[in-house]
């Protein structure tokens, strides 16, 4: 039962990263795109867009993590279990999700420490002030999320699904 609560949960909570993700990129490419068409109409740049632009970037860096954790994909993995006998690649998942567990604790043990310590702002214009807790925050937030996906069980260490021959 448990389980199944922690599945369902991290299915909404995979859909909700990706969808956030979108959002950021979305948001960095219109950022962008103002301060591109605004240096062609009036020859000037705007100093805030690169700057408030790459603050999305470590959300979008930290929190596709999760989503390949959840979808299993992983390149050098996929190779390395390719390449061991059958025997040794339960055990090797096994370690695996033991590391990504030991790494996720982490995360969120270090990365609160990081987020509540955090009291600068980011300038990003003479109007525009982030605080640096937007930063940080990306951190225990990957953390709690793969240790959510941990918790969803034995989904992850199935195979993930063969690619159709011809694709």
């Amino acid at each position: 039962m448990a389980i199944a609560f922690f599945e369902r949960l991290s299915d909404a909570l995979n859909r909700a990263v990706i969808a956030f993700c979108v959002a950021c990129v979305i948001a960095m490419l219109a950022i962008s795109f103002i301060g591109f068409f605004y240096m062609i109409g009036t020859g000037e740049a705007l100093s805030w867009t690169y700057s408030l632009a790459r603050l999305f970037i470590p959300w979008i860096g930290m929190l596709s993590i999760t989503v390949a954790f959840k979808g299993g994909e992983h390149v050098t993995m996929n190779l390395l279990l390719g390449l061991v006998p059958a025997t040794f690649t339960r055990l090797l998942q096994w370690a695996s999700l033991g590391l990504i567990a030991l790494f996720a604790v982490l995360l969120l043990w270090f990365g609160w420490d990081f987020f509540r310590g955090s009291n600068q702002y980011y300038m990003v214009s003479d109007q525009i002030r982030v605080h640096g807790r937007w930063v940080a925050a990306c951190i225990p937030v990957t953390g709690a999320i793969l240790l959510v996906h941990l918790a969803s069980g034995r989904k992850l260490l199935e195979a993930p699904p063969a690619e159709a021959e011809g694709d």
